[in-house]
């Protein structure tokens, strides 16, 4: 089993930034991918970026040079770094682990951590 627990949310302005963090426990952390998925009440949840094990960062259109995530295999976190947030940044957002469990892929997630943008 793989728990995920995500901090760093809260209530900032407008253009400001804010730094998402995902520790995992449970896994080989290294040895799989991470990623970060929003939802907006009302709304299906989104991807917003993933990382590879090896490091390759993928990042959705609406957060593209804005939104940087990384990866500390070495304290099996994932990091979202998220700067010049907009109103419609405002979400629940999620980290995801899918891990390889031999014939199959599950996929963790943590429970969420709220982040909402004033202007």
């Amino acid at each position: 089993q793989v728990q995920l627990v995500e901090s760093g949310g809260g209530l900032v302005q407008a253009g400001n930034s804010l730094t998402l963090t995902c520790t995992a426990s449970g896994s080989v952390f290294s040895s799989h991918d991470m990623g970060w998925y929003r939802q907006i009440p009302g709304k299906e949840r989104e991807r917003v970026a993933t990382i590879s094990s090896g490091g390759a960062a993928n990042y959705a259109d609406a957060v593209k040079d804005r939104f940087t995530i990384s990866r500390d295999n070495a304290k099996s976190t994932v990091y979202l770094e998220m700067n010049n947030l907009k109103d419609e940044d405002t979400a629940v957002y999620y980290c995801v682990a899918p891990v390889s469990l031999g014939s199959y892929t599950k996929v963790f997630w943590g429970q969420g951590t709220q982040v909402t943008v004033s202007s």
